[in-house]
């Protein structure tokens, strides 16, 4: 619901504030203080209502762990979570994604409608919207973020989403207060995909993107009161590994029923902690809120001591975030000192093991996942096969083609490449002596991927191959990842899209994509079953049929799995422990799970 009002709005509210204490004592309150807020500017002629569960009041933080350090708090840039948790908070787009209701809603857009012709949608921006400088927003921010979006030299990752068959959106605006897009062909996907796109101050970033700087602009170096914002929050404060301080955006679109300005927070902190133990004690003593990720190992804690503690434990589920690994298999596509293009950045011996589909197949057959789960996930974990996990009950496929526990199997399938262990150390050679090895590599601060990367190398020990876990920073793993192609294989996961349409992974899924994990942002397809799937994915954004998408995006993943680019293996049942000193928390097992609420979100 919008509604049409301009107006100064000031409240008077109570705060409550409360000493962070241990767990076992609970959250002792202190006296209450009346303090009178007044929203010093006015409210823009066209906010938008967001209608929470209860009208909150204003004051206070939430402050919830962090386990790596932000890369960058540039939205358009940001391309892994400890980012992106920060800038989905900074940075509006034209529409919002309420994870309860799974439904687009309104965001700088206050409205939007289709044209008979299927193609043209025509988005109608709120009079008054402003940035975190007060700056007025309007449809030139809006073309500007469009183009940093579509700019072959940043290519971010939302590039992959916004094109059909290789071809751009047309955006043009036809007043400061319109937007109007055509896709060159019918595409169910549009919303989803548009919404995708932060909205970047042009007054501020233009003369970054004009002189090919605008990559590093808004780097974690960048003083907080240069970072201007269009969402809730802007960031307040940086401390390089201590926390991230956003702040009230005083200028943001957005009231609650009562025509009040939000977010009613002052502050949300992530407090970077080491790793998920440290994020662990740091709840149980009152220092965290929340936390958006547990072990499932304490999951019997929270369990019992919820009303002791005060906190709510929610089940959410299985979660929405793989878990699996996959093999190095980038080529040079520029120029590179020392490589010629075309050759593999690995060892050319292991390159021809993990090019072989054989090999990944013998390789994910190696691996009890049952046994994993018990004893990687303490039972709160299922088996799982695909991006789309069983909580995503559109697009989830039970009967998966799957390469499952079969060791006699993998071995038969390693034999029939003339692989065998020769000198009887208990390692396997390939067919002309090299010993069967690779380095497996994962983020040092995840206990639980560092217990799965120690599992995968006991159960290939059982068919020769040799693995060596390889805990690393988790900056360090997207920098191998992403940039210099520094390794074997990664055992990371992939966070699902928000809304979980299959539309939203073209990043992933598309040879293109900057996400293509195993051999990213291809010039082109490297395999037929590669550019197979691109095929199909421009099925799945413009089909209109939920059936036919459904279908073409089975077939994807039936592809997937029978080339086990992806190493598929257990998720957990993702439980989350919140404090119960706030209102209007709405856990989701869609990111952010706590947080994707936090402009309603208020201390009782």
């Amino acid at each position: 619901m919008d509604i049409f009002r301009g107006s100064r709005a000031t409240a008077v509210v109570t705060l409550a504030l409360c000493a962070a204490t241990v767990a076992s004592s609970g959250c002792r309150r202190r006296a209450a203080e009346t303090v009178e807020y007044s929203d010093p500017h006015p409210l823009p002629a066209e906010p938008a209502v967001y209608e929470a569960a209860s009208q909150g009041r204003y004051g206070g933080r939430f402050v919830l762990g962090q386990i790596s350090n932000p890369r960058t708090f540039n939205a358009m840039m940001a391309n892994e979570q400890s980012s992106s948790d920060i800038t989905e908070r900074a940075f509006a787009r034209l529409a919002e994604h309420d994870n309860i209701a799974q439904k687009n809603i309104p965001g700088l857009a206050k409205s939007w409608e289709l044209a008979a012709d299927g193609l043209t949608w025509t988005f109608h921006l709120r009079k008054g919207a402003a940035f975190s400088d007060g700056h007025p927003m309007t449809a030139e921010d809006v073309l500007f973020s469009f183009r940093l979006a579509y700019d072959d030299t940043l290519h971010p990752s939302v590039q992959d989403l916004l094109k059909m068959g290789g071809k751009p959106f047309e955006v043009t605006s036809p007043d400061p207060l319109t937007v109007v897009i055509t896709s060159p062909a019918s595409n169910a996907a549009l919303l989803d995909s548009v919404a995708s796109v932060p909205i970047m101050p042009k007054h501020v970033l233009e003369a970054s993107f004009e002189d090919g700087s605008f990559a590093s602009a808004y780097n974690v170096s960048t003083p907080p009161d240069k970072i201007v914002t269009s969402g809730a929050w802007r960031v307040k404060q940086y401390v390089p590994g201590e926390k991230t301080v956003l702040g009230r955006n005083p200028y943001w679109f957005g009231v609650d029923k009562q025509n009040r300005r939000l977010p009613y927070l002052d502050e949300i902190v992530f407090l970077i902690v080491p790793d998920l133990d440290a994020a662990d004690l740091k709840f149980r003593a009152g220092e965290l809120h929340g936390l958006d990720d547990v072990k499932p190992e304490n999951y019997r804690w929270y369990t019992d001591n919820q009303q002791k503690a005060n906190f709510t434990l929610y089940d959410l589920g299985p979660d929405m975030n793989t878990n699996h690994f996959w093999f190095n298999l980038n080529k040079v596509q520029k120029a590179t000192p020392g490589k010629k293009i075309g050759d593999p950045f690995v060892d050319p011996v292991k390159y021809s093991w993990f090019n072989n589909p054989v090999f990944r197949r013998a390789v994910s057959m190696a691996i009890d996942r049952d046994a994993m789960i018990p004893s990687v996930f303490f039972g709160d974990g299922v088996k799982n096969w695909a991006i789309a996990t069983p909580s995503n009950k559109l697009w989830h496929s039970p009967d998966l083609i799957k390469f499952d526990y079969n060791p006699e199997e993998a071995k038969r399938l390693l034999a029939g490449l003339g692989w065998k262990d020769r000198n009887g150390d208990g390692v396997i050679e390939d067919a002309r002596g090299n010993a069967v090895t690779f380095t497996l590599k994962t983020n040092s601060s995840n206990t639980t991927r560092i217990a799965m990367t120690n599992f995968i190398k006991e159960d290939l020990a059982k068919i020769g191959i040799n693995v060596l876990p390889a805990p690393i920073d988790f900056n360090t793993v997207i920098t191998n990842l992403r940039s210099d192609f520094q390794y074997d294989a990664i055992l990371l996961g992939l966070q699902s899209g928000v809304p979980p349409d299959p539309s939203m992974m073209g990043n992933v899924w598309r040879s293109s994509g900057l996400t293509h994990q195993w051999f990213l942002a291809q010039a082109k397809p490297d395999t037929p079953e590669e550019a197979r799937i691109d095929q199909l994915m421009d099925v799945i954004v413009g089909a209109q049929d939920l059936g036919e998408r459904q279908k073409a995006y089975k077939e994807i993943e039936t592809i997937a799995n029978e080339q086990s680019w992806m190493i598929w293996l257990p998720v957990r049942v993702q439980k989350l422990p919140v404090s119960n000193r706030f209102g209007n928390i709405q856990p989701s097992i869609l990111r952010h799970r706590i947080l994707w609420n936090s402009y309603s979100i208020y201390v009782k």
